[in-house]
């Protein structure tokens, strides 16, 4: 087919302002190719209106799966092939990348991905075609591949986390990446006894099925449920999810002595987290953020999916690409949706 020279992207303008736009493709340059998006999946992180604002105006969607249409020589991959994209990638070679702080590469933070992956064709840029572009396997369905980008960053987590076997593991929040936590940690951490928190009965509901126990906070607050189920105790390592100050602080007292907090997501910058220190260094408790995945998180991701990981069980909703600000609603709405996946 001959490449197209413009697609249909949606674009963030400013909280409520969201539009599709026709946008210009340029000619590929050297090491570059172009994909047709066929599926791709709303994250989180994109109904944060202060992470989102500051970048404004700007091209949607981080989690596709596409379908190779056209690349330049010396590109691996060739047209037909379906893959996941990373919009981000490392150079590989700096002192961060040495230390595998892939997320604080220099080259990594600019998007790799033009214009966006809610759109009906997006140009993989140089950096990303070399390092952090992966081929789906046959096996794996379109809507279950775009789970590798969110999949790679609940690995990073775990990993950073620092999960032995045997520990007693609480993740706070049951949105679709507090789920993805309790299917990773099932799948390669070995916890002894895990347990989930939240107050939405449709994502406890779905957190009953994966973990031992869920606490419901409308009901009890986080320490108190996690010293009901740990005969007094708190939990060795504690994963939050919800980018709040009220979640952190929950989770941290629900931390045993020697133990360790994850941070999973941001709180918006002027939000100060009055943390006691006292209380930190005497119970000698980790704190632990963790931001994003690079290249051999995304690769593990792709392995759990291919190897069966049940992510498909956690879409709610699968939408045409002309009704993305529907989707985004949804997630902003929280409650009963979970994976929320958009078809261009």
């Amino acid at each position: 087919m001959t490449p197209p020279d413009a697609t249909t992207a949606a674009v963030y303008h400013a909280p409520g302002d969201l539009r599709l736009e026709e946008l210009p493709l340029p000619p590929l340059a050297q090491g570059e190719m172009l994909i047709r998006v066929k599926a791709c999946g709303l994250c989180p992180g994109e109904i944060m209106d202060w992470y989102m604002v500051r970048k404004a105006p700007l091209p949607l969607g981080h989690e596709p799966v596409g379908e190779v249409v056209d690349v330049t020589a010396g590109v691996a991959f060739r047209p037909g092939d379906r893959v996941s994209v990373h919009h981000h990638a490392p150079c590989l070679t700096c002192r961060q990348c040495a230390r595998g702080d892939f997320v604080h590469c220099p080259t990594w933070r600019p998007r790799r991905l033009v214009p966006g992956g809610l759109a009906t064709y997006a140009i993989v840029q140089p950096p990303a075609v070399a390092s952090d572009v992966l081929r789906v396997p046959d096996g794996l369905s379109d809507d279950a591949a775009t789970f590798v980008e969110p999949l790679a960053c609940v690995v990073k987590s775990v990993r950073r986390a620092g999960v032995r076997a045997g520990d007693r593991v609480l993740v706070v929040g049951l949105g679709v990446m507090g789920l993805l936590h309790l299917l990773v940690l099932r799948a390669v951490a070995r916890p002894g006894h895990l347990l989930a928190a939240d107050r939405v009965p449709e994502r406890l509901a779905h957190g009953a099925r994966l973990a031992d126990a869920v606490i419901d906070t409308s009901r009890a607050t986080v320490e108190e449920g996690v010293a009901r189920l740990a005969d007094g105790g708190g939990a060795e390592v504690v994963i939050v999810c919800p980018g709040s100050v009220e979640a952190l602080e929950a989770g941290r007292r629900a931390v045993a002595a020697g133990g360790t907090l994850a941070v999973f997501a941001p709180t918006p910058p002027d939000e100060v987290w009055p943390v006691p220190v006292h209380d930190l260094f005497f119970r000698e408790t980790t704190v632990v953020p963790s931001y994003s995945a690079g290249p051999a998180d995304m690769r593990e991701a792709m392995r759990l999916l291919a190897d069966g990981l049940p992510v498909e069980s956690l879409i709610t909703h699968r939408l045409p690409l002309h009704d993305v600000g529907r989707g985004y609603a949804l997630v902003r709405a929280g409650g009963a949706a979970l994976k929320v996946i958009v078809h261009p």
